[in-house]
């Protein structure tokens, strides 16, 4: 039924006409002997090597929707995973999903998207809530190019979540929520393809935050509505740029090189 759920749901959404963008971002991950701790705390002892990404931006790179929450990223690797940090600045902490593999973006999340054989082609798809609930999936090529999704894929990550504030309640004002990652090299293994980087390799990679308004519910919160009576839409806030509302379209997406 999740699967069925989250076809329509891919079908329905607008993909607009496909731009490529001239001038991705790029970002040098450096190799790292000591390992960070997955608890969700991005201790600059441990981070310390790894560089904050670009504030990210509106999906659609058009300046004047400048998010008005800070978002940003910094990455790590050494033999066996890559490691992700993420931090979120959110005045109004909130999540509903618990269970692995739901919809997550029904939530406000944060989404990574990795093209180890940077070919466009195939390639990994994680999403994050701040109840640290995952969804994670393999896609056999985009969806504009006829590509289906595997929603049972488990790439064996590890992940956890810290929050400055109180979730799902109102009745005060939150700071920020982060997340910590490692997602192991073996976890992308696919026949023909590649999975363990070297230095020098370059991987597509691009991230992405889905942040819904939302409305006091009680002592929580519910999705704003709009007039008509439906949610309003949601928020895409990326670190490169797609330039449509469409995070599958792998030719925009950074790029990753290892160091």
């Amino acid at each position: 039924m999740k699967m069925k759920i989250l076809a329509l749901l891919l079908v329905l959404i607008p993909f607009g006409a496909f731009t490529q963008t001239t001038d991705p971002k790029g970002y040098e991950v450096q190799y790292t002997t000591r390992p960070p701790l997955i608890d969700g705390k991005i201790r600059p002892s441990e981070w310390r090597k790894a560089a904050w990404t670009d504030d990210f931006v509106d999906i659609t790179g058009k300046p004047e929707l400048k998010p008005p929450q800070r978002t940003r990223c910094r990455m790590l690797w050494d033999d066996d995973y890559l490691y992700i940090a993420a931090r979120m600045e959110e005045t109004d902490l909130w999540a509903t999903l618990k269970e692995r593999d739901a919809i997550i973006f029904h939530d406000n999340d944060f989404e990574i998207f990795i093209d180890p054989n940077n070919d466009t082609e195939q390639y990994y798809e994680i999403e994050v809530n701040a109840f640290s609930t995952v969804m994670d999936l393999f896609m056999n090529k985009p969806y504009r190019k006829g590509g289906t999704y595997d929603i049972h894929w488990n790439g064996g990550m590890n992940t956890a979540v810290k929050l400055k504030g109180t979730i799902n309640n109102n009745r005060d004002r939150d700071k920020y929520w982060t997340l910590e990652m490692a997602i192991p090299f073996k976890g992308l293994e696919r026949p023909g393809r590649i999975s363990q980087p070297t230095p020098g390799s370059k991987w597509r990679i691009n991230f992405s935050r889905v942040q819904w308004k939302l409305e006091p519910d009680g002592i929580g919160y519910r999705k704003k509505k709009r007039p008509d009576g439906r949610n309003h839409p949601e928020d895409n806030w990326v670190w490169s740029p797609i330039g449509v509302v469409n995070m599958h379209i792998p030719e925009n997406w950074g790029i990753l090189t290892f160091k």
